[in-house]
C-alpha cells in the first residue's frame, strides 16, 4: 500500500493535478476510432490494430483509449485490453482511466485496485472519474476501509462535491453497510444544490437501507424526497421485495401513477424471486396487454421465472413473442431460452436454440451441458463438452461440475474419475466443495461406500453439510446403516437444527423395522423444534402454474383430484404395482401408510392433469417437484404412464425423470 501513502501524504496545498495534454489530432484518428466503434468482433478489432501500428498511431491517446474501451467492454476480451495497455509507452491519465474502468465493469475489482495504485507509483494523480471506478472496486470487494481512506483524500483534493464522486461515496458506504457514513455524507451535502437536483444521491441510500433489512428507514427517506422519479419507485419495491414484504411492495407498486418497463419488470423479478412464480408469469402478461413493450431484462427474467416453474408452454409463447417482435437473440436472452427449454425438460428444444447460436460463451456453454446432464443424457453433454474446447473456450470450474454431474446421473464412475482428475491437472482447477460432492455422490450411487468416505477424509477441504448428505442419501440407498449414522453424527454436528438430517435417519431406521430408533429421532426433531420441509410440486396445464402441496386439500377440485388418485392406484395395482410403503416413517397399519403416501404432492399433481386432460392424450405431463422423489411415487409414475399412454416428466431437486411406457429414463439409478 505504499503507492496510496504517496498520495496520503504533501496533500495539504495540492489541487488535482492538471489533465496531461493531448497530442493534436492526426489525420486518420477520427477514421480509427469510427472503426473501432463500428467492430463487431475481436478479430476485426485486432485487424483494425494491426493497422494503427503499422500508421504509427500506437502513441496516440484517444485511440489507444477507445481500443482498449471497446475490447473490454463490447468484445468481452479483458486480457486483450490489458495486452494493448502494457504494451503502450509512458501511459498516461487516459490510459490508467479507461483501463482501471474496463477491468472494475469487468468484474475485476482486485485487479482494478492494481493498477490505481501502479499509476499512483507512477506519479500520476487520480481524477474524479479515477475515483469512482476507483470506489466502484472498494464497494464490490466491501472493503469499506479502504473507500474511507480515500474519502479523506478526496476531501483534500477538494473533489468532495463532485458530482461523480459524490454519488461514488455515498454509493459504496450504503454499499459495504456504513450506512451512519452515508447518511452523514448526505446530510452534509443537503448544503449543496446538487443534492436536490440529484435522485442519484437518494437512491444510493434507499437502496443501501432496503439492502441493510432497514425498510422503515428506506421508506422514511422515499417520503421525504422533493421529487420521486421511477427509479426510486422501483428501488424501494425492489428492496421490500429483497426482503420479503411482498405485499408492502405491491400497495407500493399500485400507488404509482404511471407505470413504466423498469416498474413492471421490477415487480416481476420480485415476485419471482420470492418464489410467487404463477404470480410473475401473469403479470408479466398483463403488461403485454397493457401496452408496455418489454426489455431484454424482462424477457429473461420471465424465461427464467418459467424454467424454475417448469413451465413450458408459457415458455414457448414468451419465445413466440420474441421471434415475432423483433428481439435480437443476444446472450442474455439466448442464456434463457436454453436455461428455460432444459430445466423444462425439453432438451431437444434447447440444443436447437443453442445450435443455433453463433456467438456462444462460456456461461451458454455451461447451461447446455447442464442441461443435458439433469436430463440424463451423459453422450450430449459429452458431445457439446468437445464441441466447446474444439471452439478454443477452455472449461472452468461450473462446466467440470456439469458434466461430473452428468456422469453421476448416468452411474458412469470410470468417466467421473477421468474428469475428475483432468480438472485438476490439466487445467488446474482445485476442486470446490461441489465438485467433491458430485464425487461422492458418483461413488455413492454405485455403491463404493468406502471409496467415497476414503475420498472425504483425503479432501483438500473441510467436508461440509452438502458432503456428508451426498454421502448419507447413498448409505440409505444402499442400506447400510452403519455409515449412515456416522454421517448423520457429523450431520447434526454441523446442522444441528436442519430437518434433512433428521429425516434421512428416519427412514434408514424405518426401511429396517427399527421403529424404536425412528421414534428416538422423531421426539429429537421435537425438542429441537425441527420442522420437516413440505413437499411441494408444480404443474402447468394451458397456460396456468398450479401448486400442490403435500396432504394437499385446499384446491376447488380437490374432492376430484382424490378420486382421481385413488382410480389411478387402483388401475396400478391392477398391473402389479405395489405401494413402496417404507417410505413412510411411522410406524402405523399399511393401509394407513398407504393413505400418507397417497399426498404427496407429485401424485396431486398428477391427477389434476388427467382431469384436465378430459380423458384425451395432450401431450406430456411436466411436474416440477421440490424435494427428491420417493421410491413410491417414481414407481407409480411408472405404472401411470405404461396405463395412459401418456409421458410423464418430474424435475425433482436432483435431477430430472422422464416417464414413459412404463419405465424411467433414470433406468432406476437415482
Amino acid at each position: 500500500m505504499k503507492a496510496l501513502r504517496l498520495l496520503f501524504t504533501n496533500t495539504k496545498n495540492r489541487s488535482p493535478a492538471k489533465k496531461p495534454s493531448i497530442a493534436p489530432l492526426f489525420t486518420d484518428e477520427t477514421q480509427f476510432i469510427s472503426l473501432i466503434h463500428a467492430s463487431k468482433t475481436i478479430k476485426h478489432l485486432q485487424q483494425i490494430h494491426a493497422q494503427i501500428i503499422l500508421h504509427q498511431q500506437f502513441s496516440n491517446t484517444r485511440i489507444v483509449t477507445q481500443l482498449i474501451s471497446s475490447a473490454s467492454f463490447k468484445n468481452n476480451f479483458i486480457n486483450y485490453a490489458l495486452s494493448i495497455f502494457r504494451h503502450s509507452k509512458n501511459p498516461n491519465l487516459y490510459l490508467f482511466n479507461s483501463l482501471i474502468r474496463a477491468l472494475a465493469d469487468n468484474s475485476y475489482y482486485m485487479s482494478s485496485i492494481s493498477y490505481f495504485l501502479l499509476m499512483l507509483r507512477s506519479g500520476i494523480h487520480p481524477d474524479r472519474l479515477t475515483f469512482s471506478f476507483f470506489l466502484k472496486s472498494t464497494s464490490a470487494l466491501q472493503e469499506g476501509w479502504l473507500g474511507m481512506q480515500i474519502h479523506s483524500q478526496i476531501s483534500k483534493l477538494g473533489l468532495l462535491y463532485d458530482r461523480f464522486v459524490l454519488f461514488s461515496l455515498v454509493d459504496m458506504y450504503a454499499k459495504v453497510g456504513l450506512l451512519e457514513n452515508a447518511s452523514q455524507l448526505f446530510d452534509e451535502s443537503s448544503q449543496s444544490e446538487y443534492q436536490s437536483q440529484s435522485t442519484l444521491l437518494w437512491n444510493a441510500l434507499i437502496d443501501g437501507f432496503c439492502k441493510s433489512g432497514n425498510c422503515s428507514k428506506a421508506f422514511e427517506l422515499f417520503e421525504n424526497m422533493p421529487e420521486k422519479y421511477d427509479s426510486t419507485w422501483s428501488i424501494l419495491i425492489n428492496g421490500l421485495m429483497k426482503a420479503g414484504e411482498i405485499n408492502t411492495a405491491m400497495e407500493l407498486w399500485h400507488s404509482m401513477e404511471e407505470k413504466n418497463v423498469v416498474s413492471w419488470t421490477t415487480m416481476i423479478d420480485g415476485l419471482s424471486h420470492n418464489s410467487q412464480h404463477e404470480k410473475a408469469l401473469s403479470m408479466f402478461f398483463k403488461m403485454l396487454e397493457e401496452g408496455v413493450k418489454p426489455n431484454d431484462r424482462t424477457i429473461v427474467i420471465a424465461l427464467l421465472t418459467c424454467a424454475k416453474a417448469g413451465a413450458l408452454e408459457t415458455g414457448v409463447r414468451i419465445h413466440d413473442y420474441i421471434l415475432s417482435n423483433g428481439f435480437t437473440l443476444k446472450k442474455g436472452i439466448t442464456f434463457a431460452l436454453v436455461e428455460m427449454y432444459a430445466k423444462c425438460g425439453s432438451i431437444e428444444n434447447a440444443s436447437h436454440v443453442f445450435d443455433k447460436t453463433e456467438d456462444k460463451d462460456l456461461h451458454t456453454w455451461s447451461v447446455m451441458i447442464q442441461g443435458c446432464a439433469i436430463n440424463g443424457h451423459l453422450h450430449k453433454a459429452l458431445h457439446y463438452f468437445n464441441q466447446m474446447k474444439s471452439s478454443g473456450i477452455k472449461p472452468d470450474g461450473v462446466v467440470f461440475l456439469a458434466i461430473l454431474t452428468a456422469c453421476s446421473h448416468a452411474g458412469n464412475v470410470q468417466k467421473g474419475l477421468q474428469f475428475f482428475q483432468q480438472m485438476k491437472h490439466d487445467y488446474s482447477i482445485d476442486p470446490t466443495i461441489k465438485h467433491y460432492a458430485v464425487m461422492v455422490d458418483i461413488y455413492g450411487r454405485s455403491g463404493q461406500l468406502n471409496e467415497a468416505l476414503k475420498l472425504i477424509n483425503n479432501m483438500s477441504i473441510d467436508p461440509d453439510f452438502i458432503i456428508w448428505g451426498a454421502l448419507f442419501s447413498a448409505c440409505r440407498a444402499h442400506k447400510n446403516i452403519k455409515m449412515a449414522e456416522y454421517a448423520s453424527e457429523k450431520l447434526l454436528e454441523l446442522n444441528p437444527k436442519h430437518p434433512g438430517s433428521y429425516v434421512f435417519l428416519s427412514n434408514i431406521y424405518a426401511g429396517a423395522d427399527r421403529w424404536q430408533d425412528v421414534e428416538k429421532v422423531r421426539t429429537k426433531m421435537k425438542n429441537k423444534g425441527v420442522v420437516k420441509d413440505p413437499g411441494w410440486s408444480y404443474i402447468e396445464m394451458k397456460g396456468q402454474v398450479t401448486s400442490f402441496i403435500a396432504g394437499d386439500y385446499s384446491h376447488n377440485l380437490s374432492d376430484k383430484i382424490h378420486m382421481k388418485l385413488n382410480e389411478i392406484t387402483k388401475s396400478a395395482r391392477e398391473h402389479g404395482y405395489m405401494p413402496e410403503t417404507e417410505w413412510v416413517l411411522h410406524n402405523i397399519e399399511e393401509e394407513e401408510k398407504e393413505d400418507a403416501l397417497g399426498s404427496h404432492s407429485e401424485k396431486l399433481a398428477l391427477a389434476f392433469a388427467l382431469i384436465c386432460s378430459n380423458g384425451g392424450d395432450e401431450g406430456v405431463i411436466r411436474i416440477v417437484k421440490n424435494l427428491k422423489i420417493c421410491g413410491d411415487c417414481h414407481s407409480l409414475m411408472k405404472y401411470a404412464s405404461k396405463m395412459t399412454g401418456r409421458g410423464i416428466v418430474v424435475r425433482d431437486i436432483k435431477r430430472f425423470h422422464h416417464f414413459k411406457d412404463g419405465s424411467c429414463s433414470c433406468q432406476d439409478y437415482w
